[in-house]
């Protein structure tokens, strides 16, 4: 099966699907592959046709949110408001409470990790590529100080090391953002 092959697509959507479920009852570290294949109904032969081991699964399970914070910190057009954070943005920290333990698993202090590294990579993408559009100055320093704060703050915050609802996290990392672009 290709990954292309939309049996391919539905049985990672039911391990992702499974995955999530078992991690609203239970940390990911709790989680093991017969729970999830026997949840999700496919065989553990299966499961690694797909996935190495469960990071790798719980990675991709968590795939949306990296694109959704991606689009999120990019969904405004013409000159930001540097105070105010994009509806957008808000909305994605006000949707992290539901799977913060796993969110928490895969993104450490500091926005290391595995989902971290996703982060960092495909936001430092997106700004690069963004900045490059513009003829920005200094556009590969931005997009990697852009990704770094991003992934950052988010795994600070889900660590709870910095004090602030989603509302004020979204906005507080906004500002940030806004400064460095305007920086160079």
């Amino acid at each position: 099966m290709t990954s292309q092959d939309p049996r391919a697509a539905r049985t990672r959507a039911k391990l992702r699907q499974a995955l999530l479920e078992e991690c609203a009852e239970r940390p990911l570290e709790e989680v093991g592959v017969a729970a999830l294949v026997r949840r999700a109904g496919v065989g553990r032969a299966t499961f690694y046709v797909h996935y190495a081991d469960l990071e790798a699964l719980a990675v991709d399970a968590c795939a949306d949110v990296v694109r959704e914070a991606v689009d999120a910190l990019h969904a405004w057009r013409g000159r930001p408001d540097p105070v105010s954070a994009p509806p957008a943005l808000l909305a994605f920290f006000a949707g992290l409470p539901a799977h913060a333990p796993l969110y928490r698993a895969l993104l450490s202090p500091g926005g290391g990790g595995p989902l971290g590294r996703v982060l960092h990579r495909d936001l430092r993408a997106r700004s690069l590529a963004e900045r490059t559009l513009l003829g920005a100055p200094d556009a590969p320093l931005v997009a990697s100080a852009v990704a770094a704060t991003f992934a950052g703050v988010l795994g600070d915050w889900l660590h709870g090391l910095l004090d602030a609802t989603p509302e004020e996290v979204a906005h507080q990392v906004w500002q940030l953002l806004v400064t460095l672009h305007r920086s160079r």
